[in-house]
């Protein structure tokens, strides 16, 4: 079985370590061999956050290589496009179109690009764009957007919807959860 690389690409604050645990939970549930590695940039000041999770018969390594990631799930644009390069030919991206200024754009210095996903579907990237902050907020919060990305992602796999549920309701807040199953759905539908 070959082993399968998701990178989950984000702002911190959006909540990619826990979409990297519902995936790691969810795999390692399906008897799947996981390597979960978080690297986290400056996540408390808004800065990139990156996660790779990589799953197959046997996994050696949780670091995924530019060139051999399957999916890549972006939380923001410009996230997509600065983690575009370790996608491998065949692979996807799955982007929520939000902007989040970066410093240099919040300071004056710089100005958001207002092409990021156009260039890379030009340079033949195979890009999944969708509004996921409006399905998270219909949810009940912003916050839930990585749950909706991950409810997109789910039909990229093979992994019934029903054994995600299962995977939710272990790593999700009882007092949360019924915001962010209604998430998940709203995101597996779009």
């Amino acid at each position: 079985m070959k082993t399968t690389s998701v990178m989950i690409v984000g702002v911190g604050g959006q909540g990619s370590l826990l979409a990297s645990r519902l995936l790691g939970t969810l795999l390692t549930d399906e008897g799947y061999d996981v390597k979960v590695s978080e690297v986290h940039g400056m996540s408390q000041r808004g800065g990139s956050v990156v996660t790779y999770v990589r799953f197959g018969e046997k996994v050696y390594s949780p670091i995924v290589t530019e060139g051999e990631c399957d999916y890549i799930i972006s939380f923001e644009k410009l996230e997509a496009a600065r983690y575009a390069g370790y996608l491998r030919k065949g692979g996807k991206i799955i982007v929520n179109t939000q902007e989040i200024d970066p410093m240099p754009v919040i300071t004056g210095a710089a100005e958001y690009p207002g092409d990021v996903l156009e260039t890379l579907k030009t340079q033949g990237f195979d890009i999944d764009d969708f509004d996921a902050l409006s399905p998270a907020v219909e949810a009940g919060s912003a916050k839930a957007v990585n749950i909706v990305l991950m409810g997109h992602f789910a039909k990229c796999t093979s992994i019934p919807k029903d054994r995600w549920i299962q995977a939710l309701n272990k790593v999700i807040a009882p007092k949360f959860l019924e915001m962010n199953l209604k998430a998940f759905d709203l995101g597996y539908g779009a």
